[in-house]
């Protein structure tokens, strides 16, 4: 039976030693494409791009990583690239085999892991979204500082989190939608938090990810994809501070055979500013290289 492509079914898996929250629209017997997202964010943020990809006959897969949205927080403070990895291939084997994986910055670099180091030739392709093994430190950097900032103090209202979102991206119009900003937000009391366990980006996790800076590693991972005829997809946002033009012009050097696109007037939420553009560059991508 087709399901409903625009009400999401939810559903459960237990990752390593966590809760794995995750959303599915389209037919459960379809292929499967699995939307990874970056740090700080929950799969509400591939809302639009999962629905295009749903309408074209796919069934769209949006996870919440440990630590994030509605997945467990880690008891032990396990954070490590690797679990994240683990935790979605639990997702992968409630799935149909070869999967699309779809991953943005942390979630591009938990695919790199899933598929060139735990479980060989599991991806039928894959899609990194504006992440490449080596990032530039400074983007980081204030990436990190973003999401540090009002970690512990919260937001009063959620003109606030427009106000500080409408701060860090000054290329993206100022939020109007505060419900949606909500899905982001847990409320404690009389204010609103960022809905991800601070430990995750405070340094005090007890295993924290640390591969996100093994830049061979990383390279090996994707190397290894390749190797196994795995079509990859780069989507860089054109004004993005995390994959300059000279970072990606360098991973293409280094991989001439993966596919590249550029967008245009989009920052690192490459989906969020021009998810009509990156949904055509995912959907057509998928177009030529599955079923």
């Amino acid at each position: 039976m087709t399901a409903d492509a625009t009400a999401p079914e939810t559903f459960t898996v237990a990752g390593r030693g966590v809760r794995v929250v995750a959303d599915r629209l389209g037919d459960p017997a379809a292929p499967a494409v699995v939307f990874l997202h970056g740090g700080g964010q929950t799969r509400r943020s591939w809302g639009a791009a999962a629905a295009a990809v749903a309408r074209r006959g796919w069934q769209a897969v949006t996870v919440d990583l440990r630590g994030h949205g509605e997945s467990d927080w880690s008891p032990d403070g396990d954070y490590r690239v690797v679990s994240f990895a683990a935790d979605v291939e639990a997702v992968l084997r409630r799935l149909p085999p070869r999967p699309v994986l779809v991953g943005a910055s942390l979630g591009g670099i938990t695919a790199m892991l899933v598929a060139g180091e735990l479980d060989r030739r599991v991806a039928g392709a894959v899609v990194l979204v504006d992440i490449v093994p080596d990032m530039d430190p400074v983007g980081a950097g204030r990436i990190h500082t973003f999401m540090a900032a009002n970690m512990d103090s919260g937001f009063a209202s959620l003109d606030e989190v427009a106000d500080a979102i409408a701060a860090y991206n000054p290329h993206r119009p100022r939020p109007t939608d505060l419900a949606g900003l909500a899905t982001n937000l847990r409320r404690r009391g009389d204010r609103w938090y960022w809905h991800w366990d601070p430990q995750f980006i405070s340094g005090t996790a007890a295993q924290p990810p640390l591969e996100v800076t093994d830049v061979n590693r990383l390279h090996a991972a994707v190397a290894a994809i390749l190797a196994d005829d795995v079509p990859m997809l780069l989507v860089r946002g054109q004004v993005s501070d995390l994959v300059s033009e000279q970072r990606a012009d360098a991973f293409r050097a280094r991989f001439p055979q993966v596919e590249f696109v550029d967008v245009q007037g989009a920052g690192h939420m490459v989906a969020g500013d021009r998810n009509d553009v990156f949904a055509e560059a995912v959907t057509g991508f998928l177009a030529r290289h599955t079923r």
